[in-house]
Parts: structure tokens; C-alpha cells; sequence
């Protein structure tokens, strides 16, 4: 197998990309040959907060040639072609909504075209996953995932409590994603997602999104990339290999981004909000898994997926063909 040419005629998505914050580090996907970036836009932040920043990330699409902004497959497609790097807008979080369903579908408009159900804590729609109730979904939350439907937006339970999310895949009628998530029965954070729910997200036609947070991850704080692996292997062995793909969400308080002090500081914030629990998120500082600890060098994913016995096709659709899947079943369905 021709690792540097299956790498290079892949389409890779990393679907959450929160690094990106500074928009600087969009070209450290471009070195490791990642074809679609999924900028965190906005999470526990309101809509005036939200349509600020999309306006920015549509100055920095226009700004730059070798970009292009994603609102279809076809423009996945057309930035592979022609060298471009795809700009994909998420939300991690439905507080840029408000109480205004009207909203969903301006912003879908604008180019988010996947959004997050909650943040770790209760909102609007339902409980979060750090939350002490697990009570599912309200009845705004109901009208929210069909408002999403109605909208073609990717439903995505990513830090969404487990019943909140069994509730959102019985109520969509299109594939409900997790972009990003590991499998708790390979490594039992809070974070993780259970059998029970992959199993729910494989049935309806989902995905889980691989995350390289090292909490997520494994014990050590300094994950192998075979610890990596382990999740993909086990989500592939349960719901098949077209359910799985990438959502590593490279984040800005990780080594080598970011001054361990600095890291802490903005951590101790967030625990102070809660926003984070510590029983769910250690300390900095964080070392992403070894041989990808950033995504400059992605290509180490695709070498040892193929040292792992996948072929071709299977590290294809790991790399970004279930992605593909999804969009064009929600988006173009």
C-alpha cells in the first residue's frame, strides 16, 4: 500500500476543530493534508456572539484563495480537486439559537451546517453530559432536532447526556453523529460514549468522531497512537467500519500551543463556570496521541491504521468517507 498516495487522494475531515480559534493554525490542517476544517464557531456563547464570529470566519474564506467556505459535498469535492482547504462551521452547543428556531436555518444559510444538541450542561433542549440528571430531551429540544431536520443540518450529540441522546436519534429523521467522542468501554471517562448509544447512533446511520483529547483517550497522559487506534477498532468492531470517523478536536490549551501556566489558567476558568468538571477533565497540560499531536502530521494516523491491518478502502472512510456519507445524506437528502 502507497501510504503518501492513499493520504494524498484522500478526502480527510477532521469534524472538530477548536484550534482554529486562531485562525493561523488552519494551515497546520493544510501541512497535514486535511481537506475539511471544522471550526468551533460558537458554543455557550449567544447569537449575537455566533453571527459575529461567522462573519469573521467568512472574511477569512474571502481573504484567502486557498480556502473555500462548505455548505454541500460539491464544494467538498471542488476543494479537493483544486487544492483548497474547506472551511465547515459547527457549533458545540445550541445556545447561539437562543429560543428562536427561526435562527437554525439563517445559520445554515451561512454555513453551519452541524450542531451540537449541549455543552456538558443542561440548556434549552436537554442535558448535558456532565450534568447530575440525565432527563432527556424537552419539548423545545424536540421541535429544535426537527427544526434541524427541516433545516439539513447534521444533528450532533457530541458532550450531550446519554438519554438526551437516545431521545434525539428516535426523534430525527435523518443520521445522528457524535463528532466526537471515544468508546467508553475502551477507556471509562465521563466523556465517553457507551455501547448502548454507539449502537443507537449505528443504527440510525450515524458516526462517532474519534477524539484525541487525551482524557479521552487513556490513562496516561501521554497517549500512544495505538491507544488512538484502539477506539476506532472498537466502534468498527460494534457498529461497523462506515460509523466511524474523526472529530480529534486539536484544542488550544494543548501542548505545543500553549504555556502550561496559561493552560491552567484557562482551565481553572472554566472549572469556576462549570463548564468543565474536574472529575471529567484533568489538569493541563495535554499531549495529544503520540505521532499526531498535531495535525501537521496526519499522515502518521494513515500509516499505522494500515500497520493495523485496515485496508485501503476501510482507512478511506475512517480518514473522511463516512463523513462524506453523512453530509450527503443530511445535506443533499
Amino acid at each position: 500500500m502507497d501510504i503518501d498516495a492513499l493520504h494524498a487522494e484522500s478526502i480527510i475531515v477532521d469534524a472538530v476543530c477548536p484550534i482554529t480559534y486562531e485562525t493561523r493554525y488552519v494551515d497546520w490542517y493544510r501541512e497535514g493534508g486535511v481537506t475539511v476544517v471544522t471550526p468551533t464557531v460558537a458554543w455557550v456563547q449567544n447569537a449575537d456572539y455566533a453571527f459575529k464570529a461567522i462573519a469573521g470566519w467568512h472574511k477569512f474564506v474571502a481573504g484567502r484563495a486557498d480556502m473555500r467556505l462548505i455548505r454541500s459535498t460539491a464544494d467538498i469535492l471542488a476543494a479537493k480537486q483544486a487544492g483548497e482547504t474547506g472551511i465547515l462551521l459547527h457549533f458545540q452547543g445550541t445556545d447561539p439559537i437562543e429560543d428562536n428556531l427561526d435562527l437554525i436555518p439563517i445559520y445554515g444559510e451561512l454555513g453551519v451546517k452541524v450542531i451540537q444538541l449541549c455543552y456538558n450542561r443542561r440548556n434549552r433542549v436537554g442535558d448535558g453530559g456532565s450534568e447530575r440528571t440525565d432527563t432527556g430531551l424537552s419539548y423545545f429540544g424536540l421541535d429544535l432536532v426537527a427544526a434541524l431536520n427541516d433545516a439539513k443540518i447534521v444533528v450532533d450529540c457530541a458532550h450531550t447526556g446519554p438519554r438526551t441522546t437516545l431521545e434525539a436519534i428516535e426523534a430525527s429523521r435523518s443520521p445522528v453523529v457524535i463528532s466526537h467522542g471515544n468508546a467508553a468501554a475502551i477507556h471509562p471517562s465521563n466523556r465517553n460514549v457507551s455501547d448502548e448509544v454507539i449502537k443507537a447512533i449505528g443504527a440510525n446511520g450515524g458516526l462517532v468522531g474519534a477524539v484525541g483529547f487525551p482524557a479521552f483517550v487513556h490513562d496516561s497522559d501521554r497517549p500512544t497512537l495505538d491507544h488512538f487506534i484502539d477506539h476506532i477498532v472498537h466502534i468498527a468492531d460494534l457498529v461497523g467500519i462506515d460509523h466511524v470517523g474523526l472529530g480529534i478536536d486539536y484544542a488550544s490549551m494543548q501542548w505545543p500551543i500553549m504555556s502550561d501556566e496559561a493552560a491552567v489558567a484557562i482551565y481553572d476558568q472554566a472549572i469556576a463556570a462549570g463548564i468543565w468538571r474536574a472529575d471529567t477533565y484533568p489538569k493541563p497540560p495535554y499531549y495529544y496521541p503520540a505521532g499526531i499531536e498535531t495535525p501537521r502530521t496526519m499522515i502518521n494516523l494513515t500509516r499505522r491504521l494500515a500497520e493495523r491491518d485496515f485496508d485501503a478502502v476501510s482507512i478511506g472512510k475512517i480518514l473522511g468517507g463516512n463523513w462524506m456519507r453523512i453530509y450527503r445524506t443530511v445535506w443533499e437528502g
